[in-house]
C-alpha cells in the first residue's frame, strides 16, 4: 500500500467502490449496499463523488493510465477520506479498520521526506522561517491568553469597587442637587444607572460582568446622571406621595 499511487479529484484524495472493496476485503456489492441502507449518513462532496456524462469522461481520460474506471462504465462513485472511514466503521471488521489506519496514514496523508538545507543561505531562511513561526506562535498564544483573562468573570474585590462607586454617585448627585427623596424615589436613580451598566457592557445583569468591562463600568460612573425620563418617574413619585397625604 505504501507503493499506491494516490489519485485526486477535485483537489481531493479518492478511492474508488472497487478499491476499498479490495482493500477492505469485502465485495463491491457490500460496499453499495452499506451506502444504499445508510445514504442519509453520506454528503456528495463530502464523503464521494458521483460521476457520469462528462464529468465521467474527463476523469477516464485523466488515470486511464491507472486502470481505476472500465471503458464501459457509465457511472462512478469515488470515495474520500471521510467516505472510506464512513465505510469501515459500517463494515465494523478488525480488517476494514486496521486497513483504513493504513490508507490514512499511506495514501491519504503521506509522510514527505524533508529534503535538508544545502547551502549557508538555505540553513538561514529556514533558521528565520522557525524563528518567526515561534514568534507568530507566541503571539497567538500571548493573544488567547488575554482574551482569556479579559472574558473571565470580574472578580469580588472589583465587584465590591463598582458597586459601592455606584452608591456613591447615587448619593452624591442627591446631595450635590439638594433632594430629600423616599426610598422607592432612590430606588429609581438605582435602576437607572443599573440599566446604564447593562446597556454599556452588553450584560443582562450586574454579575455577569467581566475583567474587560471594569474600566468601561468605572468611565460611565464618572460621568452618570439619571435620565430626563427618570427624573419625571422620580417627581410623579412625590406628587403621588403628597396627593396621598392630603387624603388623611
Amino acid at each position: 500500500m505504501n507503493k499506491l499511487k494516490q489519485v485526486e479529484y477535485d483537489n481531493q484524495i479518492i478511492l474508488t467502490t472497487e478499491q476499498l472493496a479490495t482493500f477492505y476485503g469485502t465485495t463491491e456489492r457490500a460496499i453499495k449496499q452499506n451506502f444504499n441502507n445508510n445514504y442519509d449518513k453520506f454528503q456528495e462532496g463530502l464523503h464521494y463523488y458521483f460521476l457520469k456524462g462528462v464529468q465521467l469522461k474527463e476523469f477516464k481520460n485523466r488515470v486511464e493510465n491507472f486502470d481505476l474506471v472500465g471503458k464501459r462504465a457509465n457511472a462512478l462513485y469515488l470515495w474520500t477520506k471521510r467516505g472510506a472511514s464512513r465505510h469501515a466503521k459500517m463494515l465494523g471488521t478488525d480488517r476494514a479498520w486496521d486497513v483504513y489506519d493504513e490508507l490514512e496514514e499511506n495514501y491519504f496523508n503521506p509522510k514527505t521526506q524533508q529534503r535538508l538545507p544545502q547551502s549557508p543561505t538555505e540553513m538561514l531562511k529556514l533558521a528565520i522561517d522557525s524563528t518567526l513561526e515561534t514568534a507568530d506562535k507566541v503571539e497567538k498564544l500571548t493573544t488567547r491568553m488575554d482574551d482569556l483573562e479579559q472574558n473571565a468573570s470580574i472578580d469580588p474585590g472589583e465587584y465590591n469597587y463598582l458597586s459601592k462607586r455606584i452608591s456613591l454617585e447615587v448619593q452624591n448627585y442627591i446631595t450635590a442637587h439638594h433632594l430629600i427623596l423616599s426610598s422607592k424615589q432612590r430606588a429609581q436613580l438605582y435602576k437607572d444607572v443599573n440599566r446604564g451598566v447593562k446597556e454599556v457592557t452588553g450584560v443582562k445583569t450586574r454579575s455577569q460582568l467581566r475583567k474587560k468591562d471594569f474600566d468601561t463600568v468605572d468611565r460611565y460612573l464618572m460621568d452618570w446622571v439619571p435620565s430626563r425620563a427618570t427624573l419625571m418617574i422620580i417627581e410623579q413619585i412625590g406628587d403621588e406621595a403628597k396627593g396621598q397625604e392630603r387624603l388623611f
